[in-house]
């Protein structure tokens, strides 16, 4: 897995879009792509403001990662073009949107 954090805001919301026609995805479909992207093709970037959440919440790009792998998947909607699974975890909730089967954009998180 990478982690990527070279993207502009501006190229990361102009490349999330459907990944397939069946978008909103169930969540065995979602985890299932979150364990794509997770292992060794597949990359995570976080956004500036998922960053900025994590630091005001004391978090770490490894609680995320580690709530990505373990958490339980639910769809959160359509907003800014794209479809949006929360995941929870009983300490944290992580927000995220698919650019592409490999390729996992965290929009935000928190702790519980």
């Amino acid at each position: 897995m990478l982690l990527r954090d070279d993207l502009t805001k501006d190229q990361v919301w102009l490349s999330l879009g459907a990944v397939v026609d069946s978008e909103p995805l169930k969540a065995k479909e979602a985890k299932a792509i979150l364990r794509t992207c997770l292992g060794p093709e597949g990359t995570v970037f976080f956004t500036p403001h998922a960053k900025k959440e994590l630091e005001n919440d004391d978090m770490t790009e490894m609680d995320v990662l580690n709530v990505l792998r373990g958490g339980v998947v639910s769809y959160d909607g359509y907003q800014r073009h794209s479809h949006r699974y929360r995941v929870n975890t009983n300490r944290f909730c992580a927000v995220v949107a698919f650019d592409t089967m490999t390729h996992t954009v965290v929009v935000t998180a928190w702790r519980n």
